[in-house]
């Protein structure tokens, strides 16, 4: 990880709040969510090196000490490289990730076990309810899923939509989406993170199964969260990862 800056606050949705920090040697963004309600959630922990950053960031909106969960899609830095120094932080917070994902990594690797979800289960955090959407290799690892927030239609989805740069917090153009989109994965297809993200027979059903949810606002790691038809958009991502990632180019 290079050099980082300070994080900057967007509301994205109302009471969801994207905390993206800027690794000026990576150009790249990488982003956390914040669902303040009365067992608030953070959704990303960012790699170990950026805690600091993070929960200063976070104490602007809600104290961090009364984070409730701590939910990621996959094990892996970024997604919750923190993840023991929130607990640490927070002594009534618990890890959220798949009962795969609690089983196999994160029950061993945390200070307190994770409550393992199941496909469709919901997740109250108050007024707000988070459905589970399990999606086995989609971003990545056979743990995989995705949260969304019913009230709000927000898709919190990880390494979906990855864009590189320094962009914009929020946009509306699924084009725009799409193309950086495009961008990345193109890139790294051809460089040394190749097989960033895995192509398998079930791939376009997952993307199909999250565009069945007709999300209002989409949540990446890296890059603009986007306002708009998710359903399309998450169409336009199908349509892509069959041309970029599967080979083709019909």
């Amino acid at each position: 990880m290079g050099a980082v800056g300070m994080s900057t606050i967007t509301e994205i949705a109302p009471e969801i709040f994207r905390i993206s920090t800027l690794d000026a040697t990576l150009k790249l963004q990488f982003n956390q969510f914040l669902v303040r309600d009365r067992e608030p959630l953070l959704y990303h922990t960012g790699m170990r090196a950026m805690f600091a950053t993070v929960r200063d960031a976070l104490a602007q909106l809600i104290e961090p000490r009364a984070l409730r969960w701590i939910a990621f899609s996959h094990f892996e830095a970024d997604e919750c490289g923190a993840l023991n120094e929130f607990l640490a932080l927070a002594p009534n917070a618990a890890p959220v990730c798949s009962l795969v994902g609690a089983m196999v990594s994160v029950n061993d690797f945390a200070i307190r076990p994770a409550r393992g979800l199941q496909d469709g289960e919901l997740l109250g955090v108050g007024e707000r309810r988070l459905r589970f959407v399990r999606t086995p290799h989609l971003p990545h690892c056979w743990e995989a899923g995705h949260l969304f927030e019913e009230s709000t239609r927000t898709l919190l989805c990880s390494d979906l939509f990855h864009q590189e740069g320094d962009v914009e917090p929020l946009i509306s153009s699924a084009e725009v989406l799409l193309e950086r989109a495009r961008e990345a994965l193109v890139r790294y297809q051809s460089g040394p993170f190749s097989n960033y993200l895995p192509f398998t027979p079930a791939t376009e059903e997952l993307i199909g199964k999250l565009a069945a949810l007709k999300p209002a606002v989409i949540a990446p790691m890296h890059g603009s969260a986007f306002a708009g038809d998710g359903q399309e958009a998450l169409a336009g991502l199908a349509k892509l990862f069959r041309e970029v990632l599967g080979g083709d180019a019909d």
